[in-house]
């Protein structure tokens, strides 16, 4: 009763400041719009002519594009994978698992989190889907609210949802300026570390520990009805084929067909390419989610449907992700009268104020804050790694390390910050304000273990030069 009325007074808490930043923080991209003009403005302060500043703006802006267009792939893939006939079904099976409200707010926390790791746009959606399946449990009281949230606020960049891993694992993504400071890390020297290993087990277990504490009992729990929500669900009928020339949008050989083809190049590549590189690849990863994609709904319309209802979840990488690509550019180009850039000098700062033993510590409290005014499922790993990873370079710290760092960080913000909740709260239902109050006792708990095992695990891990291509 105690633990009750003490998390009640940590979410009250956080929905006053979940409060107050829905009505004055502006949209993200607001945020990395301010950001690119005050990089610009930095780099003219440093007596950078205007003109170069503007000419790495454009420059930099489509930088990105592949980068981009692989991590939309990345939330369509999820959505298509989550929103199909077989993953509808199997979720109204894993709903009959608990057996109380405590047990299902666990249950939720548990698959959001697992699925996190495969890929976060799936874990929203499969998470939503399963809280609203849990929902229709009549002999079942569950807070509506209370866990669905966690893949994407814990353990999601700690898999193979690690935008940033993937993009040190990818030369062809990874910009040239940065490819230059920090070469090819390998999932082996990042996502596949023992340390890695070990912090997702911690988190894990620690985020079910605070999700069976803080979840109301029977009598306080506020379910779906309570939230105002219907949490029937059943998947869109496809409307009847009215054309003949529509015959194929509504038979599965297309599907059949494109899906042997997929099959034989993904033999091809897993069976002449260590198991690790494969799935290193985002074009690969991004393929194989979309095939499967295309398996499980069956027929192209089904599939086609599903894309079209993914895309809107895309619109903040789509539109952010071209000015984090100036911003790196502005960071990394520009030269002041000292013919340094700015990427440089801050650096150098680091390295004053940083040492080997606090390197870990340090940067993940900086990712942290910087993430909750840019939120990002990764991209803001090209903002920040110019002058994140060559900090490292100086101080001589695990480079694969520093990446889990940004990633382990990365995920805080997220507790709170409502960018990447829109996929979820548009299953659920809910408003922000409606997660963060639980999502923030996690985030207290979740800070100072992180800072912590961040610390602890670097201290096992020696320096490893840049590998170039």
């Amino acid at each position: 009763m105690a633990a009750e009325i003490e998390a009640s007074r940590y979410a009250r808490f956080a929905l006053r400041c979940s409060n107050w930043a829905e009505r004055w923080f502006p949209d993200s991209w607001v945020f990395a719009a301010v950001a690119v003009i005050t990089v610009a403005l930095a780099t003219m302060a440093m007596g950078a002519k205007p003109t170069d500043a503007a000419m790495a703006f454009g420059d930099g802006f489509w930088s990105l594009i592949p980068f981009t267009m692989q991590m939309a792939f990345v939330v369509i893939g999820g959505y298509v994978v989550a929103s199909s006939p077989p993953a509808v079904k199997l979720i109204d099976k894993l709903a009959q698992v608990p057996r109380n409200g405590r047990q299902a707010v666990c249950w939720v926390a548990l698959i959001s989190m697992v699925a996190s790791l495969l890929n976060w746009g799936l874990s929203l959606v499969f998470g939503g889907l399963l809280v609203r399946a849990l929902a229709r449990r009549t002999n079942l009281r569950m807070d509506y609210r209370a866990a669905a949230y966690l893949g994407l606020g814990a353990v999601w960049a700690l898999g193979l949802s690690s935008s940033a891993a993937q993009l040190q694992a990818n030369p062809a993504s990874l910009p040239p300026s940065i490819l230059a400071i920090t070469g090819v890390i390998p999932f082996t020297e990042t996502i596949f570390l023992w340390q890695s290993g070990v912090l997702l087990a911690a988190l894990v277990v620690v985020s079910l520990i605070v999700a069976y504490a803080t979840a109301p009992g029977p009598a306080s729990a506020r379910d779906a009805a309570a939230c105002g929500i219907d949490p029937s669900f059943s998947l869109p009928k496809l409307p009847e084929r009215t054309r003949p020339g529509e015959w194929l949008e509504y038979s599965p050989l297309l599907t059949l067909l494109l899906v042997l083809l997929a099959a034989g190049w993904l033999f091809h590549e897993f069976s002449t390419k260590p198991a690790i590189s494969a799935i290193s690849g985002l074009n690969t990863y991004n393929f194989l989610f979309l095939m499967l994609g295309a398996l499980l709904h069956w027929r192209p319309r089904s599939f086609l449907n599903a894309v079209a209802s993914a895309v809107p979840t895309t619109t903040g990488v789509m539109i952010q992700f071209p000015l984090y690509g100036s911003i790196a550019a502005l960071m990394t180009v520009v030269k002041g009268t000292d013919g340094q850039t700015l990427a440089h000098h801050i650096s150098t700062f680091f390295v004053h104020i940083a040492s080997h033993d606090t390197y870990a510590v340090l940067m993940g409290v900086y990712s942290a804050v910087l993430g909750f005014f840019i939120p990002s499922g990764g991209g803001k790993w090209i903002i920040e790694a110019p002058y994140v990873m060559q900090v490292a370079n100086d101080l001589g710290y695990h480079l694969g390390w520093a990446v889990q760092i940004y990633n382990a960080a990365e995920a805080l913000p997220n507790l709170i910050n409502p960018f990447y909740m829109l996929p979820l709260l548009g299953v659920l239902g809910l408003k922000a304000r409606d997660l963060i109050g639980f999502s923030f006792v996690q985030l207290l708990v979740h800070a100072p273990l992180v800072l912590f095992l961040l610390w602890a695990l670097g201290t096992t891990l020696t320096y490893v030069p840049p590998v170039m291509p």
